[in-house]
């Protein structure tokens, strides 16, 4: 039998053993420098043939960034630490240019039964704030829409985009999924199962994932504390 002095060992091996599950179970930030960005889904109230696509960057810095790489803004608005010098009017800078509308429809496409569907940019009052509208016309009323977005990986591939579609259903995109079926319309019972539980599947095991994990490393804590405690209880009733 194990002798007892070896105990908090094996659980301190526990504990670190459920910080490696904690670590691979809950994602990477949604995007590398904070808040992630986020695209909304809506399909026009007026024209069943029309899909809305809000982009709203995760921060400024994004704006900076993607302006400097689309060559409006100057290099060295990025610093050798990697650091980014931002400014109030990059967002403007943006909005007002041919190449971040380009962009944006190279990033963000959808499509509906096999047919791409053509993006139009909307004008961005406060692009910071407020996000930017694309809207998408297809050829006929859309049941099902296949949305890709790769906004920013082109920087960094570990950017990632929180999606949210009708009835508050969400969908992160990343490099692992950049493509993901949308149910905006009347379509068959089977074809929208098909198309919305991947995305709400993964979503649910992420959320049980974050929230297991931190449950896990604190049983596997009180599990030491409690060991510890028992051990110096043994040790002091110890005739001497």
């Amino acid at each position: 039998m194990p002798s007892t002095a070896r105990w908090p060992r094996r659980v301190v091996i526990a504990v670190a053993f459920t910080l490696t599950l904690l670590a691979m179970a809950v994602p990477a930030e949604a995007h590398p420098y904070g808040y992630p960005q986020t695209v909304t889904i809506a399909a026009d109230a007026a024209r069943p043939e029309v899909v809305h696509l809000t982009w709203k960057a995760g921060g400024v810095d994004e704006l900076t960034l993607l302006g400097v790489h689309l060559g409006l803004l100057p290099q060295d608005r990025v610093l050798l630490d990697g650091a980014v010098d931002t400014r109030d009017s990059d967002g403007t800078v943006l909005a007002s240019s041919t190449q971040f509308a380009s962009y944006l429809l190279r990033q963000l496409t959808l499509s509906s039964d096999g047919h791409a569907c053509a993006g139009t940019v909307g004008k961005a009052s406060d692009l910071a704030a407020s996000g930017v509208d694309v809207g998408y016309t297809c050829p006929g009323p859309v049941g099902v829409a296949r949305i890709e977005v790769r906004m920013l990986s082109d920087l960094d591939p570990a950017y990632r985009t929180v999606a949210t579609g009708p009835q508050g259903k969400r969908q992160v995109y990343g490099a692992d999924a950049y493509s993901h079926d949308w149910v905006l319309g009347d379509v068959p019972a089977a074809v929208a199962s098909g198309a919305s539980d991947v995305g709400h599947d993964r979503a649910t095991a992420w959320k049980v994932a974050g929230s297991v994990g931190p449950l896990l490393l604190l049983a596997a804590v009180v599990a030491l504390l409690r060991h510890q405690v028992r051990r110096r209880r043994v040790a002091h009733a110890r005739p001497s």
